[in-house]
């Protein structure tokens, strides 16, 4: 352990490049989602599914490559994550339909969360204490820089090059953190003590409860609400949670630990969290299809707007967490809140010609308003359970938070696909038609703006739990 608190600089770049490159890999393929439909000739839904199946993978691995890595040791199951990443970042690159790419993206997911689960417990083991807090924040601003970096470098390097480089110029820079991690990492010894058995059961269930539950989301619209396919596979998949329910209830190491249900603000703060996130990871999807499939702006362009939504953050960061501790989590909960409602309603007032203020202005009051409340919505739901177990609630939240990101791209495109046509959505998204041109009601425009406004909704649904957590904490 000594000669490894020796290499921790060097260990802290490599972990931190990870955490870099996939968050990259997430802004990227956004920006990049309409010239990948267009090159593959998928649909929207399909399309959708880029995304979401990596969330998918990664949200459910997640918590057991933790439980692996106290088997077996942190740095074998972050190389072996590493290369999945690698093999299945490769592999979307050459990718030539809808399908492949859409297993390829799972395999990167199945990748992403065997490295990311074994990240953070590397970087608390091989610091001290007094050098603990700088390491985590250096780890944490690698993810915003990804969010701002990734528009921009996602644009010009589709622009030149075509959808394929946003992935191969990823592989570089994993192969060097598979080099750096086998040089200089040291493996944490295996825990003989834990010999907790996996909960298959509950990782199956959840895995095939939250992919069919997508499935209807995704498809209530085009095949029917009342369609025998939609309610069948509703039937399927409430057969599947209450199963899921009920064996994290029994087993004995469960995938997720209801019990910590039992204490009020943690379970509130998990509905924060999913209502937080469904409307929060949505904006970036439909500002995407806004200034390149509505006002039809290059995506270098619309990349340099969308860096709005991060580069405050990256400033207010490191400042965000003293603030926090000193006026109180809950209270900055509540006000930044406010101020993502604001923000995110006056994206619904945006119109069919470009207003550079209007993008703007509410991109950069959002990204002020979650430095500070995102903060203080962790630091509420960690601070609800004992510490002993805050291993687990962390795990749980973070979870939750990325089956609220999946379920925010379906939604954006079902309130899209509300007054379009599917497949007018996806030949507009595509550039392929003029929605002006085709029969239907409504514009791209208008039920962009729509969406904007209905996601709003999430927030004042965050906004009425977090009050609710005030009031019973006063």
């Amino acid at each position: 352990m000594k000669n490894l608190k020796s290499h921790k600089w060097s260990i802290l770049l490599v972990v931190t490049l990870v955490s870099f490159i996939t968050n990259l890999d997430s802004t990227i393929i956004i920006i990049g989602l309409p010239k990948m439909m267009e090159g593959l000739s998928i649909s929207v839904t399909s399309a959708l599914w880029i995304i979401t199946g990596y969330i998918i993978a990664s949200t459910v691995l997640i918590l057991p490559a933790g439980k692996w890595a106290d088997r077996v040791g942190t740095k074998g199951i972050f190389i072996l994550g590493l290369i999945i990443f690698g093999v299945g970042t490769i592999l979307c690159g050459i990718a030539s339909s809808g399908l492949t790419i859409n297993i390829f993206r799972v395999i990167q997911g199945i990748g992403a969360a065997l490295a990311l689960a074994t990240s953070t417990p590397t970087i608390v083991k091989v610091f001290p204490t007094n050098q603990l807090g700088l390491a985590l924040s250096i780890n944490a601003t690698s993810w915003v820089v990804g969010a701002i970096i990734g528009p921009v470098v996602g644009g010009v390097l589709i622009t030149i090059f075509g959808w394929r480089s946003i992935f191969f110029v990823t592989v570089p820079f994993v192969f060097i953190c598979i080099i750096g991690a086998f040089l200089i990492m040291e493996d944490t010894s295996a825990s003989i003590e834990k010999k907790n058995k996996n909960d298959w059961v509950g990782i199956l269930t959840f895995t095939l409860g939250l992919i069919v539950t997508m499935i209807v989301i995704s498809e209530g619209q085009a095949l029917g609400w009342t369609s025998f396919i939609i309610i069948m596979l509703i039937i399927f998949s409430v057969i599947l949670w209450t199963i899921f329910i009920f064996t994290e209830i029994r087993v004995e190491d469960p995938l997720f630990n209801l019990n910590l249900l039992s204490y009020k603000n943690y379970s509130v703060g998990l509905g924060i969290t999913l209502t937080y996130c469904i409307a929060y990871f949505s904006l970036p999807l439909l500002l995407s299809i806004y200034l390149q499939s509505a006002l039809h702006l290059t995506i270098a362009f619309s990349g340099l707007l969308m860096i709005s939504l991060s580069v405050p953050q990256l400033i207010l960061g490191p400042f965000a967490g003293r603030i926090v501790d000193h006026i109180g989590a809950i209270k900055i909960l509540c006000v930044g809140i406010i101020f993502l409602i604001a923000g995110t309603f006056m994206l619904g007032s945006l119109g069919a010609k470009l207003s550079i203020s209007s993008i703007i202005i509410p991109l950069i009051l959002i990204s002020i308003a979650n430095s500070f409340s995102w903060p203080s919505l962790s630091k509420t739901v960690l601070s609800a359970v004992p510490k002993e177990q805050s291993g687990s609630a962390s795990g749980m939240q973070y979870t939750i938070m990325n089956v609220g990101k999946a379920l925010s791209q379906t939604f954006a495109i079902l309130t899209i696909e509300v007054s379009i046509p599917a497949d007018a959505v996806s030949k507009a998204i595509m550039g392929i038609g003029n929605l002006n041109s085709i029969n239907i009601n409504g514009n791209l425009v208008s039920s962009i703006t729509f969406s904007f406004r209905f996601f709003v909704a999430f927030f004042v649904i965050a906004f009425v739990l977090s009050l609710n957590l005030f009031r019973s904490n006063k």
